[in-house]
């Protein structure tokens, strides 16, 4: 499926609390069959747990309320992000901004040591959706994904039914899953109630944009584009001189070492992606930052519920947030970025993930 701008669903349909009127300009996505209308651009928080060096908690809550009070209503966490630390930061957002709507997403799975198919069972996964609920200070998770689980999980029909039963028991509201590959959410969708798929899509890697998302349209899936910045690098800040510190990931993830490596700048190497950003640069819009023209493509292809970059202070959230303002962009500027992802990048990633 094409990237289509205009989508009925980019709607405000419902108040926000206390927003400013000029922080209304979000806009808003169905997320697939859990029926939420979300921010168009939501807020990851891996950066506000960890692998990305320090963030001190006033600057990670300073990051929350901007989000907030930038019209973002969706946050996307994982129970192993600074082993929990990040949906505790969540919860003590929800209980300072009671009148505002925050929809929680978490993800369970990364907790298993070896993380391998069978540690997927009734009982770990239980444990960790409990642990969660203490995490996040709720009685029921809103939506929880399967943390990039071994491609043989999905392949395992009772897996997805003790989701199921989690849902009976009132514990988690919706289920969906975080994959690495097209392959593995292809096979996902195929099980009726999984409402959502979080997966990497960036201007970096295009491949899920082919068969995935057409796929995805017609069973009403919620998509959720993670890495949406390549790990910082679609921010055009970067150059060959950059250092990151030794608890980054950027530093210590390149190759794969701690965890798939397409997680780290997307799997693209370093010096490449900085060659296919200098090629990207002319073409960001004048009233734009480059990061936010990153965005702004993700959000032009209308499969795509949210995007979800990450934000380690206000002023990062305030610049993403501001993308879902920006005009459509031009049939050439998408014609000459498809031109550069086949040049540059295609050949290092595309038929890997």
């Amino acid at each position: 499926m094409g990237w289509r701008w205009g989508s009925a669903e980019q709607i405000i349909p419902f108040a926000f609390g206390n927003l400013n009127l000029y922080d209304r300009s979000m806009n808003y996505r169905t997320l697939g069959k859990t029926g939420w209308q979300v921010s168009e651009i939501s807020f990851g928080a891996w950066a506000i747990g960890g692998s990305w060096g320090n963030v001190t908690e006033a600057d990670a809550m300073a990051a929350l309320h901007t989000a907030v009070d930038r019209g973002i209503n969706f946050f996307d966490t994982a129970d192993v992000y600074g082993d929990g630390r990040s949906e505790r930061l969540l919860a003590q957002l929800k209980r300072e901004r009671p009148d505002d709507t925050i929809i929680i997403a978490t993800k369970a799975g990364r907790r298993l040591n070896p993380h391998v198919d069978g540690g997927y069972n009734r009982e770990n996964l239980t444990a960790f959706i409990e642990r969660s609920l203490v995490n996040l200070e709720t009685d029921a998770l809103d939506l929880v994904q399967l943390h990039c689980p071994p491609t043989d999980s999905y392949y395992r029909p009772e897996l997805f039914g003790v989701l199921d039963d989690l849902v009976a028991q009132g514990k988690i509201k919706h289920y969906g899953v975080s994959v690495e590959k097209v392959e593995e959410a292809l096979k996902a969708i195929e099980y009726e109630n999984v409402a959502t798929v979080q997966i990497i899509f960036n201007m970096f890697r295009q491949r899920p944009s082919k068969l995935f998302f057409e796929q995805a349209t017609k069973r009403n899936i919620g998509i959720l584009a993670r890495v949406p910045l390549v790990s910082g690098l679609l921010t055009g800040k970067m150059s060959a001189a950059s250092t990151f510190a030794d608890d980054d990931h950027r530093t210590y993830n390149r190759t794969g070492n701690a965890f798939d490596s397409g997680e780290t700048f997307s799997g693209v190497p370093f010096d490449v992606g900085l060659k296919a950003v200098e090629q990207l640069r002319p073409l960001t819009p004048d009233d734009a930052t480059m990061a936010q023209f990153a965005l702004r493509w993700i959000l032009m292809f209308d499969a795509v519920t949210c995007a979800i970059p990450g934000g380690k202070n206000p002023a990062q959230v305030t610049d993403n947030a501001a993308a879902s303002a920006l005009a459509p962009l031009p049939d050439e500027t998408m014609s000459a970025i498809q031109d550069i992802y086949d040049t540059f990048v295609a050949p290092h990633v595309h038929h890997r993930w």
